[in-house]
Parts: C-alpha cells; structure tokens; sequence
C-alpha cells in the first residue's frame, strides 16, 4: 500500500517469468466412437442403422446418400435413431436422391451451422462444445462427375478461419487411392494447402477404391478401421476420437523492480554522474552502471513475491476495472443481505456498467499492443500468438543450472565440430581490389545523433540491462551526456566495453512437434546489452556510409543493405532465368547451403577482410579486433543460468554488426565465381548460382560442377562448412529439352529436385509457382484464423492492422514475383483477401464481396502486383533499388524527335512464350507504360504511391 492506503497494480512489464510446475489433471480422456457410411437410401434400412449404432455403442454415425426428402425424412431418421439420440439432417431439394445426416447422442450438445449453399457437393455441419473444446464436424456427399475442387476450397476458406479442430467426413467419390489421378492429386493439394490430414487407406467401396474419406485437422483420432456392414455397396469406417483435458498450474516466484510513472522522475531528480577525466572506456561504463543502479535501488528496489500462476487476463490489472469490482461485490453483498428487488437491480446495473468498463480496457490494452509492435511483425506474431494458442513450457527436468551447462556446452562443441571438420588444403586465391580511401577513424557523435540512434532502436530488454529500455529512453534527456561520453570514449580509443561482450542465451524449441528433451532440437536465442547496440548502430551508420562511397558491396549481395530485400535478389534471378526460357534455353539453378555459416567466421580472416579489401585500419580497425575479441555467452533457463564460455569464432548472434561484418567476409567468393563465368546472387549466407545451356550443350553444367568444386575449397579455406546434403539443383526451362541436362547432371552424381525453397519462395522447374501459393495460402488462413479468434475485443482499426501484418504481407510478399500468373493462381490468392475482408466486416458468406473491398480501398490482388511492380521501376530511376534491377529496364529513346521523347517510357522487349511475358523486365515495361504521365513523373515517391493507388484502383473497381 502507499501513504494513502490504497494498493498499487503491479507493472507487468517488469515481471520476471518463472516456470511453474504443472500438475496433472485428474479428469480421463473423452473417447467419441464414430462412424461412417454411405447408406444408399434409409428408407429399407432405418431399423438396421438404428441396430447398427446400438451394437457397435457408437457417439456418432454420419450417413450419406441418405435418399429422402423434406417431408417424410424425419419420420425416417426418428426410426434409425435409438433412444438417447438426436439427429441433423439435409436434404437434396427438388431432386430426387442425395442428402446427408448425422445422428449422435442426445447428452453432446452441438449447434448446427450453415457456410451457403454449394452446387456441387451436398453438406450437414454443426459445431460441438466438450470441456471448453470448440470441434467442427461435417459429413459431405459429392455426386459423381461433378468438378468440386474450387467449391470445396472456398468452403475451407470460410472454415478454417474460424475453427482449429475439424472433422470432416462422407463420400466424396475420388480415387484417392490413385496416385496418378487429376481428381485425386487436385483434393491431396487443397487438404495439404490448408493443413488437414486424410485419414484412410482401405478401399471403401466394394467394387474398390477409396471414396469415403475422414479428414481432420486439430484432433486426436485412433483405431481408423474399414469394415463391410453388408449395409450398402459402401464399406463403413469407424474411427476414435479423443480430448483430453488442460492441465492445471502449480504457484510461482517472481522478482521484479515497481517502475511506474512517478520513478521516472525520481530518478531524473537523483541521478548524478562524476565525470572526472577517463580515457578508459570500461571504467567509464562502471562509472555509469554503478551510479545508475544506486538510484535504481534507491527508488525502486528488487522485490520476491509469491504469484498464482494461473492466466489473468492482464487488463483486469487497470485501477478502473478493480474499482468497478469492487463496486459489484458490495452492491452483491447488499442485495443478498436485503432481499429487495431495488439492490437487485442496483447491482445489475453495477454489473452492467462493470461489464462495459472491462470491454473497454480490454480494448485498450489490445490496441496497446498492436500499435506497439505494428512495425515489428515477429513480436506481433509472437504477441497475437500467445493470445490465441497455448505457450509451449520446457519439461521442468530442463530448468536447473546443469542442464543450463549442458546448453551451453553443447551449443559450443556443435560450432567447435563444424569447425574441427574443416580440412583445408588446396588454397583458393583472390585479390582484393586497390582501395583509395581508407577509415581510419571513427567520426565524434553528438547528443542529437545518440538520441536518434536510441528512439529508433527496439524496446526490447535485455536481463544484463541496468535499466529497462523503455524506462531508459523515459528519461534519456538525464543519461544522454554520459552517453555520449562513453561512445566517443570508444571511439577515440579503439575499444569495445568488456561488459558489453556477454550475451545471453535462451534455448528456442525448434518446432513444437520436437522432442523437447533432445537438445539438438534448440535453436539459441541471442540478445546483448542495449548499450552495446547503440554502440554497434553508430559504427553501423559510418561503416555504411563509407562502404556506400567508395563502391565496397558485391553487386549481387543483396543481405542487409539499404534498397535491397529478397524480393529484388530473387526478382533478378526469376527474370534471368525466364528470359532464358523465352530464348529456347534451358537453366540450371544451384542453392547452396552453409551450416552456422555466422558461427563458424575466423576472426583473424574477417580482421584481414577489413583491412585489405574493405581499407579499414588504424583505430577503427583496432575497434573492430576490441569488438570481436574476449566475447562470452551464459545460457539462462528460467531463474537458473550456466557458467560463461568463450567465444573464439563467429560475428555476434542478435547483433546490429554482425550481418555486416559477415557480407564482408563473404566479398571475394564474387570474385571466384566471376572468374569461372558464372551467374550468382548472395543474401548474407544464402548463394545461389546459376548458368544458361542451349540444348545438346554441356559445357556450361561442367563448368558449373568445377564451379561448385573451387567454392567448396574456398570455404574450407575461410573455415566455412558446404553443406552438400541440403545444397540443391533444379532445372529450368522447356520441358522437352530439360530431361536431357538432367540426365546430364545425374550421371555426375547431382540430383536435381523439381521443386526447391529459395529465400522463401518454392519455384518449380515450371516456374509456375504453384506450390508456393498453396503455402502463402495455408499461411494466411493460419493466421486469419487466429485474428477472427480475437476479432470480439479489438477496434476494427486494430483488427485491420492485424489482418495487414499478417495476411495482406504474405499476399505481398515477393509479389513482384508473381507477374504473369495464371487467372486461377490469382483467384487462389484473391479468395485470401476476400476472406480477410469478410473477418474485418463481418459480410455474409453469400455477399458479394467487391464492394466491401472498394469500401475498404482495398487494391485486388492482380493491382496490388502490378503497385509493386510499378513501385520498383520507379524507385530504380530515382536510385532507390538495386543496380541490377535498374539495367533490367531499358529508357525508351526515338531515333527522332517525337511527342513521345522525354515521358519516361520503357522499351518492352520481344518475347517469344509466355515465360517471356512472366518476366519482370516484360512486364514492368508494359505496366510502367500504360500509367498515365502524371503518375509517372511524380516528384517524390510518396505522391507517386498516392497517385499510382489511385490509377489502379480506378483501373480495379471502375473499368
């Protein structure tokens, strides 16, 4: 309590998480016998059906072809239902035969629902509520011949938003047994898009074939069994279904410091710094640390406190929402005591307006969060999923210091082995390039320039900050001369804080379907001090500049440099390779794979990398050897951590630097694969290399083999590890002429794969990307589905920044890569956004669905392409984009002086196929082109965003 006597909320903010035991639930598992059957009219059949459900002591029988009408079906269903059962039904209208039915018992509650009326397939399904579990089952009868895929899909848009657990059952007449059949594969790619799983394997007919089918995603189902009920020319299926319950969490400790807006001012009121002259930079840090944390502990001192562990919705935390309570309970406690009708409806009314008031904070603790993390999708994905799925806990034999030991010793010997493995002996040589400026120094910051720095840089904290990241840029204008002090202290003397060396480690489950006692299942998490990445983001912005001046990148290393992503790298290696196919020539794409390629750098190369090939030296390159050197990592679980281990190798892990430091390291492998004319792009330790061949020819493969060869020495040489299991090849081009360069390259001992992931996108040898808009699409369902879980207690501005972060990025992802897609690929992806504006405004399932979009000034998929595309052509003319994009478009010259001359036009090569109008540099041209001049000429590149937005969603919505 405080002098006023009234409790203060805790600041969730400066909790420490511990692990709390789980007790196990004493509740046993549900078990749901089903079945299922195509029954071939019930009308002669209803007694047996209600024997059969009896005798094999079913929870749920779905039929179809059930063959009744609306009139007389109930009294039908009434006779195949035993006692203590209920059904649902639908029926065929105004045809004869069809129809499906569920029949169930009567103690499983279950709400029936509808998602429309589909032509080609019938439909019953019903949502049923079992221990706080929400399952949707649906029993579906497809007639045979009738062409339901895209149906079928749209009805999986709908329901996958909205539920995690499915049951999907019934007849859907497809050989799915037949590997090689059209319906078949086009069913097995829908249930792999949106992540279901078909379950059975028998033929279900008596005349053979699979056709009566149970899909599921989000259950647990057992003991799938195909039997001949002699009921029908169908076979029945029988499977199990189980839930099993949550289990319940045990109490726990956390210590924590009470920060809230008044210590920030306290503590602007009693900081002092003794600022005697110090030419040594970590005395100076000890100086700030020790100053800092006097009055930290001074004002806001660690306190241990005993928590119930139990989920607590964090807003019920606000002084408004225990005021309110508070309220309730005495309005309660007066009603119950009088008995009279007024305190009732006083405390109703209490009730009601307690009910608005934490509606209300909710939403503002909701919005909180997202305006927080709108830039920073990772935490926003980490966020919403926290709030719509269960946390995965570590098994508590993990939380203790020996097995922290055992993670951080375990993490070193892997990069120690990969090292050790390296045999280095035929060496490579490379040249650097004559270098004719140099850094020798590194430029004195200001106040401004700190201030800059951190305002921009993640609040994030780390368990080695003296100060909480928020709390420190609170009160920033009291540290910021210290601050200044202590980085050009570095600067001026060549050296890197010791104190800001160590990381921290925290072990990260690689999937959740892992075995989480296996430690070779972990990926190690790295986070540094705050201060130490104020320092690197300094060094970062001189570093670049001078980089950026004097030419030092590799052209085609597009990792973590300014106007270059994924989306540009892999857009100049698509247009290259489609522009090949368009001349009748056939493409060989290598990925190469390095393993811990960041882990396993050689500090003493990188130092030399600096100096000789970048023109780094003096005490700027005596900052760099301070940075690398005397580096050590703990690993923390929990409250318990390890002992700290050296590290003598690698660029640091969550570091602003390190990126940079390992494009460095990586320049002269262009180099090589120049000189063996090879065609390669980089993303950090991502290569890929490709060459072009004519048919008949295979000099170019070998050529790419001897390639292959020197940069595998190259990388022993420079201690870095190919991975040859996980390199891959794949063959583009004409598919006549494809077979033959692929026997070429098997009889070299290379397999090439007919598709493969390239920085996030699956190309096929087709190039069609088929396979990656599956993925986009079972993404964003995955993730529109968890946005419709808290579409109830966010705004709708919120909820839209959601669905952008989440949906409409995945639409946009490397879009530029999707130009000359097929009608049906673009409606896949267009049936995305359709969804997503359905959650946001919660339109019918039956609307149509373009004026929604209008209304929401939403551009259609195929305008959004040609945004991005148009966006890149404008940025490459205005030095916003990499060089190689810009030599990809070529300025429209007259050879005489016409009304054309002068309006920024593009010449648009000739193409021979449809490859060739897929190509970027096709089909910007032509997009580019048809904008109208005004558009076109746009002074900066916000009015041309603005006026690009405009012409195309006229060209969308109006035309």
């Amino acid at each position: 309590m405080d002098g006023r006597g009234t409790v203060r909320p805790s600041n969730q903010r400066t909790l420490i998480h511990i692990p709390c035991k789980k007790i196990p639930s004493t509740q046993t598992q549900t078990n749901l016998k089903h079945a299922v059957l195509n029954a071939r009219s019930l009308k002669n059949k209803s007694f047996l059906i209600n024997s059969f459900i009896s005798s094999y002591n079913l929870d749920f029988m779905f039929l179809t072809e059930i063959w009744l009408d609306k009139n007389t079906g109930n009294a039908v269903l009434i006779e195949c239902s035993p006692s203590n059962f209920n059904f649902v039904s639908e029926t065929r209208q105004n045809q004869r035969g069809g129809g499906v039915c569920a029949i169930f018992r009567e103690n499983i509650v279950i709400h029936k629902l509808s998602f429309g009326v589909f032509v080609s397939f019938e439909y019953v399904s019903f949502k049923m509520e079992i221990k706080q579990s929400s399952i949707l089952y649906m029993t579906i009868y497809k007639p045979p011949q009738n062409c339901f895929i895209e149906d079928f899909t749209e009805l999986l848009s709908f329901i996958c938003t909205d539920f995690d657990c499915l049951v999907i059952s019934g007849d859907f007449n497809v050989h799915v047994d037949v590997t090689n059949d059209r319906h078949a594969k086009e069913l097995n790619g829908v249930l792999e898009m949106f992540g279901l799983t078909q379950h059975v394997s028998e033929a279900t007919h008596n005349k053979g074939h699979t056709l009566d089918l149970v899909i599921t995603k989000g259950v647990n189902i057992s003991n799938v069994n195909v039997v001949d009920a002699a009921l029908s020319d169908h076979f029945c299926v029988f499977f199990d279904l189980s839930v099993t319950p949550k289990p319940v969490v045990g109490p726990g400790v956390i210590q924590r410091r009470h920060i809230n807006d008044k210590t920030g001012t306290q503590f602007m009121e009693m900081i002092r710094f003794e600022n005697p002259p110090c030419s040594n930079v970590d005395n100076l840090l000890d100086s700030y640390t020790s100053s800092v944390l006097n009055v930290l502990d001074t004002i806001a001192p660690v306190k241990v406190k005993m928590v119930n562990n139990r989920q607590k919705a964090p807003w019920r935390s606000e002084d408004s929402v225990r005021a309110q309570k508070r309220e309730c309970r005495k309005a309660e406690r007066k009603w119950r005591k009088s008995k009279l009708q007024v305190h009732f409806e006083i405390y109703k009314e209490v009730l009601c307006e307690f009910n608005q008031i934490l509606r209300g904070e909710r939403e503002k603790y909701f919005s909180k969060i997202i305006a927080n993390c709108r830039n920073n999708p990772r935490v926003l994905f980490s966020t919403v999923n926290r709030l719509t799925n269960p946390p995965v806990s570590l098994p508590l034999e993990l939380i203790s210091t020996s097995k922290c030991n055992e993670f951080a010793i375990f993490f070193h010997d892997k990069v120690q082995g990969i090292k050790n493995a390296i045999i280095s002996t035929t060496q490579i040589a490379t040249l650097p390039p004559a270098r004719h400026l140099e850094l020798t120094h590194f430029t004195p910051v200001t106040d401004k320039t700190i201030e800059e720095v951190i305002s921009g840089l993640s609040s994030c904290t780390c368990c080695l900050d003296e100060l909480p990241t928020r709390f420190l840029k609170s009160v920033l204008t009291s540290l910021l001369p210290q601050l200044v002090q202590l980085v050009n202290i570095s600067f001026e003397t060549g050296a890197f804080p010791k104190a800001l060396k160590t990381a921290v480690i925290k072990p990260l489950l690689k999937k959740s379907s892992l075995d989480p006692k296996v430690l070779n299942n972990y990926r190690p998490i790295s986070n540094l001090p705050f201060l130490g990445k104020v320092l690197e983001k300094v060094i970062y912005q001189q570093l670049t500049y001078f980089l950026l001046s004097n030419n030092v990148f590799d052209t085609f290393q597009s990792g973590f440099r300014p106007h270059h992503s994924t989306e540009t790298a892999l857009i100049k290696v698509t247009n290259d390779i489609r522009m090949n196919t368009n001349a009748g020539k056939v493409s060989v794409l290598v990925l190469l794979d390095l393993s811990a390629a960041f882990d396993t750098v050689d500090h003493r190369i990188l130092l030399h990398r600096l100096e000789n090939w970048v023109g780094i030296s003096g005490t700027a390159l005596n900052w760099f050897k301070s940075y690398l050197e005397d580096r050590t990592y703990f690993v923390e679980i929990g409250n318990c951590v390890s002992d700290k281990i050296s590290m003598t190798c690698g660029v640091p892990q969550g570091s602003i630097l390190g990126p940079l430091l390992f494009n460095l390291y990586m320049l002269p492998l262009g180099q090589l694969i120049n000189s063996n004319n090879v065609s390669y792009h980089n993303y950090a330790d991502d290569t890929q290399i490709y060459v072009s061949l004519t048919a008949g020819e295979h000099g170019p493969v070998d050529t790419l083999c001897h390639c292959i060869e020197q940069i595998s020495l190259w990388m022993q040489n420079n201690f870095l590890q190919l991975n040859s299991d996980k390199t891959e090849i794949i063959v583009f081009g004409p598919q006549t002429q494809r077979q033959s360069v692929i026997s070429h390259l098997e009889s070299l001992a290379l397999k090439p794969k007919n598709q493969v992931r390239n920085l996030g996108v699956i190309m096929d040898s087709d190039l069609n990307l088929n396979s990656h808009i599956k993925a986009i699409t079972s993404s964003a369902f995955y993730h529109l589905k968890n946005i419709a879980k808290i579409r109830g207690i966010v705004s709708k501005p919120d909820l839209e920044r959601l669905i952008h972060a989440f949906v409409s990025s995945r639409l946009d992802y490397c879009n530029g890569l999707l130009t000359g897609l097929s009608k049906r690929a673009v409606r896949q992806l267009q049936n995305i956004q359709n969804a997503a504006a359905r959650v946001l405004t919660r339109t019918r399932k039956y609307d149509h669905i373009s004026p929604v979009l209008r209304s929401l000034h939403w551009l259609p998929v195929t305008q959004r392409i040609e945004f991005k595309t148009a966006l890149l052509v404008y940025k490459s003319f205005h030095g916003l984009a990499p060089k190689y994009i810009s030599d990809m478009l070529e300025p429209y010259e007259p050879s005489r002086a016409l009304r054309t001359s002068g309006r920024g036009l593009l010449v648009v090569p000739r193409v021979n196929n449809k490859h060739g109008e897929a190509a970027f540099q096709f089909h910007a041209a032509k997009i580019w082109n048809s904008l109208h001049e005004d558009v076109r000429q746009a002074s900066t590149l916000t009015m041309f965003k603005s006026r690009l937005k405009t012409a195309l969603f006229t060209r969308a919505y109006e035309n």
